[in-house]
């Protein structure tokens, strides 16, 4: 537990800010599992009904947590070129998902539907209409680098930097002569690669947006965005 947390515990009062700050370390050191408020409690010194009057349940407090680190994202500056906005707004929530690993599932998960969060999600939305698409292909688009920035945060945070899964693992000896794509693509998995890795599909997401914003599916088959 963080020393200056304890400090201001005792020197006053609780606070909303100090329960969410010792919230964000008890998860990153217990994992979201494991994560209690009797354990908060104890992370802050106090008893766990001094946390329900701030907070009535978890859930309130789920939504708190969320909001800052909503709160604290802002929608790129429009004088920026928009390719470059939509490069930061993506680098700025994966970013969260890097800071927060243990709640970075629940980030993800989570239907952000309070003000805040709705605030952010106006302002992103926005970006695709300022590309130049139109409401359906702007709201396909956006769920489409959804997709692709979830499953990057998910993998960066709780896949392959977690290591294996599987109880029945093989030797490195069978690893090299039964799979040796694996062995051959395996150095380019691990955490050293992931911004190179990232940059690559992103990059691939942005030219496609150009590309169908510039008008270069003009054949495209009937139903199809």
């Amino acid at each position: 537990m963080d020393q200056s947390i304890t400090k201001q515990r005792a020197r006053g009062r609780l606070s909303r800010e100090m329960i969410e700050d010792a919230a964000f370390e008890v998860i990153e050191r217990e994992g979201l599992s494991g994560f209690s408020m009797r354990k908060l409690a104890a992370a802050l010194g106090c008893e766990a009904m001094s946390i329900y009057h701030h907070f009535p349940s978890v859930a309130h407090l789920h939504e708190a947590l969320i909001d800052r680190l909503i709160g604290a994202l802002e929608v790129p500056d429009a004088g920026l070129p928009w390719r470059q906005r939509m490069r930061v707004a993506a680098d700025d929530f994966r970013r969260i998902g890097r800071e927060h690993p243990a709640y970075s599932t629940f980030i993800v998960t989570y239907r952000m539907n309070s003000p805040t969060c709705l605030a952010w999600l106006n302002g992103i939305i926005g970006l695709f209409k300022d590309g130049g698409f139109d409401a359906e292909r702007g709201a396909r688009l956006f769920r489409a680098v959804g997709y692709y920035l979830m499953g990057a945060v998910l993998d960066e945070n709780a896949g392959y930097s977690r290591g294996p899964s599987a109880v029945n693992t093989v030797s490195d000896d069978q690893l090299a002569r039964d799979y040796p794509n694996v062995v051959e693509a395996g150095r380019f998995f691990g955490a050293a690669e992931f911004d190179k890795t990232f940059e690559l599909g992103l990059d691939m997401l942005l030219d496609e947006m150009e590309r169908l914003r510039d008008g270069a599916d003009i054949s495209r088959p009937s139903g199809k965005v």
